[in-house]
């Protein structure tokens, strides 16, 4: 009767291990704690606490090249439907890259009408893109890209970013504040962070998607119409060197 099955409501967040050092960690749990927060959720664990809990579950998992989930549940209601005390897991996974293929030619994403219900948190309630996603691979896509009213916000697992004459942007609302979006915003302090319309995407000469499972991947077509040419552009294989780099700086500190 726990309201995370019977009502969806919960919280989760994922991160990756390289060389058994679980990447920019610190920005992860302090995202998972904000979210406990927001949705009523009590976390009965600190944030050094879940670190170090982190920590043993890589050893004794032997976890060099992994995903570590983390998982808060809405509890056991009075009344089926109001937060309560959760249930609190942590699971260690083997990792799901898309193909390297995707990487060198990009990937096709279908439009959708839908704002994330509080899209700013990492919640467990993924119906519409699960729903949705039998259309979706039958047309050959990786996934969605919401918009809503005209303007874009994400797609169901990323965040998106558009170049138009070398100047990148990304939205600014009805999105969750992705780890890999924000380190993507450290390579490039001229990024902008604003309201981009559907039609301005389609107009792009670039477009790339970023998530901790795909760090940075080429969008090369939205619906039926191509990306520029149709290809990765110039830019985003620059920001994938770079993100490559940075990360490995980051198992090294």
């Amino acid at each position: 009767m726990d309201i995370g099955l019977i009502r969806g409501y919960g919280i989760f967040d994922f991160f990756r291990t390289s060389a058994y050092t679980p990447l920019f960690l610190s920005d992860y749990l302090d995202r998972f704690i904000r979210s406990a927060e927001k949705t009523h959720l009590q976390l009965s664990f600190s944030k050094e606490e879940l670190a170090q809990v982190i920590h043993d579950l890589i050893q004794k998992n032997d976890l060099e090249q992994g995903g570590i989930r983390m998982l808060l549940t809405g509890g056991v209601s009075h009344n089926h439907f109001s937060p309560t005390t959760g249930s609190f897991f942590i699971f260690c996974e083997d990792l799901d890259f898309p193909a390297a293929s995707k990487y060198d030619i990009g990937v096709k994403l279908l439009s959708a009408d839908h704002v994330r219900a509080i899209a700013d948190v990492k919640t467990t309630n993924y119906a519409f893109p699960v729903w949705h996603s039998a259309d979706w691979k039958k047309a050959g896509a990786e996934d969605l890209i919401y918009h809503h009213n005209g303007y874009i916000s994400e797609s169901s697992r990323s965040n998106i970013f558009v170049i138009k004459n070398g100047k990148i942007a990304t939205p600014d609302q009805n999105i969750l504040h992705g780890i890999t979006r924000k380190r993507v915003l450290e390579l490039d302090q001229n990024i902008e962070i604003r309201p981009i319309s559907f039609s301005e995407i389609l107009d792009a000469d670039e477009v790339f998607m970023t998530a901790t499972t795909k760090k940075i991947l080429p969008v090369t077509m939205i619906d039926d119409v191509k990306i520029k040419d149709g290809k990765p552009g110039t830019k985003t294989v620059e920001l994938m060197a770079a993100f490559a780099t940075m990360e490995k700086k980051s198992v090294l500190v």
